[in-house]
């Protein structure tokens, strides 16, 4: 063993392996990696504005989530432009968990509609890792379960459990499926994050409540967070017998009543979750080109190999 392994985690050193073969990935981008995966915990509730330090330590914060400049670019990119979900439906949520073969799209410009953090790699796709939501983690009184964020493929699944052993378990691709639907039943969102310190690509699925979800909450108040799935959610004027159930489920406050279900299209990012929750089938998701491209992995996967 030698003095470096002594030192740094298996897991640590794959991790910056990885991160030699990303073009342009700065020491920057280093740093805030393996900050934000080593202590993700701190990181969200600092950034959330949760811990009792965030404040104090609010010049920090801003270093990592306010914008820098790259060199050879004149522009500032911030948490906007680096730090992203792509709204996904339950059955994307699940193509990505249930993947049996390594992916390699490196760009994803006409999905992903960000300047970094689009690329869908995944290594070892089912070594997949249930860890503790950072967001519920930073509320007094969080939804439950906890476990949820399902981290995806390597390097990030052996990062995350190495560094965080009380807060991960290593979970099979049917159990990320059972905690999909659950989370689904419950209404929650699907979104496949991409981040540019986690090599500018995927590496998880979080399962988003707007009580909790620092994302969901940051997309609401202005900062465009998260993208759409290219879907909007339509109604069926017909068979609505406004129940009021999609508006009570709906996490980006899209949907309202004047005698039937009303859907700001604006507001909707396709999620799903009305359809899910509409008694009578009322619902449906239509394809809104406006809304950017889905993310449909098997037609990504073929475009791939063409």
């Amino acid at each position: 063993m030698g003095i470096k392994s002594l030192f740094i985690k298996p897991s640590t050193e794959a991790f910056f392996k990885e991160a030699d073969k990303v073009a342009g990935y700065s020491l920057f981008d280093r740093i805030h990696g393996y900050v934000y995966s080593r202590w993700t915990f701190l990181y969200i509730a600092l950034g959330t504005g949760r811990h009792p330090l965030a404040k104090k330590l609010a010049p920090v914060i801003g270093f990592f989530s306010s914008g820098k400049k790259k060199k050879g670019q004149g522009e500032t990119r911030g948490m906007a432009d680096e730090y992203h979900g792509k709204t996904i439906p339950l059955e994307t949520a699940t193509q990505l968990v249930l993947v049996n073969e390594s992916v390699n799209i490196p760009d994803l410009e006409h999905v992903i509609p960000y300047k970094q953090a689009r690329a869908l790699i995944l290594q070892h796709p089912d070594h997949i890792v249930a860890l503790n939501c950072p967001c519920r983690s930073a509320r007094e009184n969080p939804c439950l379960p906890l476990d949820v964020c399902l981290v995806i493929g390597e390097p990030f699944a052996s990062f995350v459990s190495e560094h965080h052993p009380d807060k991960t378990r290593w979970i099979t691709s049917s159990q990320a499926v059972d905690i999909l639907k659950a989370e689904d039943e419950r209404g929650h969102v699907h979104h496949a994050f991409f981040k540019e310190a986690m090599l500018g690509r995927f590496y998880a699925i979080c399962n988003c409540c707007s009580c909790c979800c620092g994302a969901i909450n940051a997309h609401r108040h202005g900062t465009p967070m998260l993208a759409s799935s290219g879907f909007v959610s339509q109604v069926d004027v017909d068979l609505c017998i406004s129940c009021g159930n999609c508006e009570t489920y709906c996490q980006f406050e899209a949907i309202s009543f004047d005698g039937i279900a009303v859907v700001d299209e604006a507001k909707c990012m396709g999620c799903g979750v009305c359809v899910s929750k509409c008694i009578e089938g009322a619902i449906s998701l239509r394809r809104e080109e406006s809304k950017g491209m889905p993310l449909e992995l098997s037609l990504l996967m073929k475009q791939a190999v063409v």
